[in-house]
């Protein structure tokens, strides 16, 4: 009887304590973005047929506590892996020595995360605003938020934006490269997606 009494008696310590271990941190804070883990691309369809895969290598950003977001992409960092056509995608469509970066704006919500646990995943839409080559549009943008790790977040587009040449006066820029590739076409809008990684900002706590 000793032995059974101690036995439920030392059962009910460790479910005790495992009661008693501390939760995931919540989801808020503010957070920084990993430009290493992180990418933007683009996809361009030339020739009417030939698709091609481009992204940016220069990618920085934060999300403020109060749920402020923003992502800086450096336009001279494109890499469509052809020297020539980075070189030209640099000088004539995006003007890099006027137009240096392109920069999106977002405001979410931070309670629709703070309770996320690592694994889980949700999905939302913003009113994302996209500055580029001295142009501004706002679009709705879908997007999965992931919470990878204790101190580490996922935001994915749940499909690819479609960004117009038109609405960034990109027109004469896209043009030229045309002209210059000795091409028959080149769409003038193109699907972007985007994987991002932030980590919790310690340095704000």
């Amino acid at each position: 009887m000793k032995a059974l009494f101690a036995t439920t008696l030392a059962a009910t310590a460790l479910l005790a304590g495992c009661a008693q271990e501390p939760a995931e941190a919540p989801l808020d804070g503010a957070w920084v973005l990993d430009g290493d883990r992180s990418q933007v691309s683009f996809v361009t369809v030339k020739a009417s047929q030939v698709a091609e895969v481009h992204h940016f290598g220069e990618l920085s950003g934060s999300i403020a506590a109060d749920g402020g977001a923003m992502v800086d992409i450096g336009l001279a960092s494109v890499e469509t892996n052809v020297d020539i056509r980075n070189e030209r995608m640099r000088d004539i469509l995006f003007q890099v020595a006027e137009f240096p970066t392109a920069t999106a704006l977002a405001v979410v919500d931070p309670a629709d995360f703070a309770g996320l646990s690592v694994g889980d995943a949700l999905e939302t839409t913003v009113d994302l605003t996209v500055n580029l080559h001295g142009g501004s549009v706002t679009m709705p943008a879908d997007l999965l938020v992931t919470r990878i790790g204790d101190d580490l977040v996922k935001v994915e587009t749940a499909q690819p934006l479609v960004v117009s040449a038109s609405s960034f006066g990109l027109d004469e820029g896209l043009a030229e490269l045309q002209s210059l590739a000795n091409l028959d076409s080149i769409t003038t809008q193109v699907p972007v997606s985007v994987s991002l990684v932030f980590a919790r900002d310690t340095a704000t706590e």
